[in-house]
């Protein structure tokens, strides 16, 4: 694995409240069934990648999230509805994805290793995600020249340029590489800021996706939780033009995603995580 890979401190253990009750059992298997269904009758239609109507596809998006037993509140701006688009984001949990094809159909910028994933791989190939080989620097040009050519073609493109999941109490910072894409096409970016809420309104890390953590595990804690709420908030477009180079494309569509300045996140033992400013620094970041 390259040095240069993002990564987040964020564990499980020390950052994910569980869920589980016996009591959420019943409810909980209920979803987890009507999840699998909907993921299956996706994968079955995924062939037909972008000849599905997008709204459709939004229909869907929205029933898996429901279906796990959130409940969505969208708010903002409106994505343009055609032509060249960067949807960036801030990525919390496996339940991002569907979020973001919701706001609008896109095709996925998705790390190479799900490829080699037996079926699943070829079916998301099939379905127009785009790879990158994070593990092959010198493999990145060709990345962003393809995800390029995608946006001058009039498609929507999505990504989550912080390279890893947080817990969405931590968070990262936006890797430059996929923006010059947007620069190099002269496409508009729209960025989105994902945010997870219990029945209580306070924030929750329940949906969290991270670490060492496995799908299943992630999968039945949000089924087994209760009013669990994705907020979905759709931020004005920052267009090309007045940026001068891909860092500050970044750093504009970072400040409007994660709300806040650039910040350094430490952990500390027992899983409490102190956040100290950071000044602009030299990313590792191709």
């Amino acid at each position: 694995m390259s040095v240069w890979l993002p990564g987040a401190p964020c564990t499980p253990r020390a950052c994910v409240e569980a869920t589980a009750s016996l009591t959420a059992v019943p409810r909980a298997a209920l979803r987890l069934l009507a999840v699998a269904a909907l993921v299956l009758a996706g994968i079955a239609l995924s062939p037909l990648g972008r000849r599905l109507p997008a709204g459709a596809v939004r229909r869907w998006s929205r029933a898996v999230v429901g279906a796990a037993g959130v409940r969505i509140r969208v708010s903002g701006v409106a994505a343009p509805p055609a032509g060249g688009l960067l949807l960036v984001a801030n990525h919390i949990s496996w339940l991002d994805i569907p979020l973001l094809a919701a706001v609008r159909p896109a095709r996925m910028l998705a790390k190479a290793e799900i490829r080699r994933w037996p079926v699943a791989g070829a079916l998301t190939a099939r379905g127009g995600v785009l790879f990158i080989d994070r593990d092959r620097l010198r493999a990145l040009p060709g990345t962003v020249a393809r995800i390029a050519g995608v946006l001058r073609a009039g498609q929507a493109v999505a990504a989550f340029p912080e390279g890893s999941t947080w817990c969405g109490r931590a968070q990262g910072h936006f890797r430059r590489a996929v923006f010059q894409a947007a620069l190099d096409a002269r496409v508009p970016v729209q960025p989105v800021r994902i945010r997870y809420r219990d029945s209580r309104g306070a924030a929750s890390t329940a949906p969290a996706y991270v670490g060492d953590d496995s799908l299943a595990a992630s999968l039945w804690r949000v089924v087994s939780a209760r009013g669990l709420v994705a907020e979905v908030e759709v931020l004005p477009l920052i267009e090309p033009d007045g940026h001068r180079d891909r860092r500050t494309l970044a750093r504009a569509a970072e400040a409007r995603s994660l709300g806040r300045t650039r910040r350094t996140h430490v952990f500390a033992p027992g899983g409490r995580h102190l956040t100290t400013r950071a000044p602009a620094g030299r990313s590792l970041d191709a």
